[in-house]
């Protein structure tokens, strides 16, 4: 175990298999927090691959689509949960699943949040906004404050 490893307060890993998924996912973060990074990974076994050789920094938050080939979000959700070292991570579920079965095992896994991905841009933009203020609340952009009116 690497005791100096710590999380990457700026560095989220956006995990699907379709690249058109983790592209969508990106710009709706990027709409309101773009001083964040991301890497994208293709899989679960990436995912774990990149965890394990991580040799300085965790991400901050991982976003874990469900149903990818190979190994199963679910199972990778599993293993991270059971590594003391990940163990903190938060998770957050985003997938096209609507099955009561898996928000419930998500849960059960230890995922910190289950999401199901929006049918329009403009909802998932608000999701993503939603997530940094929630997980990352360092991060959010704050508008600047304005003289109090009537002045």
């Amino acid at each position: 175990m690497n005791y100096f490893m710590k999380n990457n307060s700026r560095l989220i890993y956006i995990v699907d298999d379709d690249p058109d998924d983790r592209q969508i996912i990106l710009d709706a973060f990027l709409e309101r927090s773009p001083q964040i990074d991301y890497v994208f990974i293709e899989n679960a076994e990436t995912l774990l691959e990149s965890l394990y050789t991580a040799e300085i920094e965790l991400p901050a938050l991982i976003i874990l689509d469900l149903n990818m080939p190979g190994m199963l979000g679910l199972q990778a959700l599993k293993e991270i949960r059971a590594n003391k070292q990940f163990s903190q991570i938060p998770i957050i579920v985003l997938t096209t699943s609507t099955l009561h079965q898996d928000r419930k095992i998500s849960y059960e896994l230890g995922a910190s949040c289950f999401l199901h991905k929006p049918d329009s841009f403009n909802k998932l933009v608000e999701i993503t906004d939603s997530i940094v203020k929630l997980w990352l609340r360092e991060y959010q952009t704050l508008a600047p404050v304005g003289e109090p009116e009537g002045r």
